[in-house]
């Protein structure tokens, strides 16, 4: 499948403890945490699993549905729905990844969930929406909104509006410390 080759969105997470040594470090400037996806090899194969796949050609994209699996070097995703939408001028050129049904990114050391995924490939953005999860060893933020900008690595994690089971418009955390030895 070499137009799978160019689904090198394999989203999110972050390194939430950057963000907290930051903030601590200088109180006076908010400091936004690094996303994990900055160094990540997007020219690596991608490997995508899922129980149908339906082509529409005519409206240039392609549909994975039913426990897709999507794995790229050391980063996996795994949602009910995945739409790739393309351009088929010249080669087939992604342009966009949709993913719905529950959304879930797992790197070595993060996990990032949300209700839909969205992966802009011409602005190198990432964006998870609704009820958003990251953790990070025993450290987890919780938002309705994440967007991670994969050339500068920044991620910013929005409350949203409140409603009835959110968070109240605010984003809440909580954050493991780290234990000094000795006494």
């Amino acid at each position: 499948m070499t137009t799978m080759r160019r689904l090198s969105f394999l989203f999110v997470p972050l390194a939430l403890a950057s963000a907290t040594a930051g903030a601590q470090s200088q109180p006076s400037q908010q400091q936004q945490p690094i996303s994990a996806l900055k160094g990540h090899n997007s020219n690596a194969p991608i490997d995508v699993a899922a129980d149908r796949i339906e082509v529409q050609d005519r409206a240039d994209r392609a549909i994975f549905a039913g426990n897709v699996h999507v794995k790229q070097d050391e980063l996996t995703l795994d949602t009910a729905r995945l739409t790739v939408a393309y351009t088929s001028g010249g080669g087939v050129q992604i342009q966009r990844l949709d993913a719905s049904g529950g959304v879930t990114v797992h790197s070595p050391s993060e996990t990032a969930r949300g209700s839909f995924g969205i992966y802009d490939l011409d602005r190198k953005l990432i964006t998870l929406v609704g009820d958003v999860v990251l953790q990070r060893e025993g450290s987890q933020i919780n938002g309705q909104r994440l967007v991670i900008d994969l050339d500068s690595g920044r991620a910013v994690i929005e409350g949203g509006p409140a409603g009835v089971g959110q968070s109240g418009g605010r984003v809440t955390g909580h954050f493991t410390v780290p234990q000094k030895k000795g006494g």
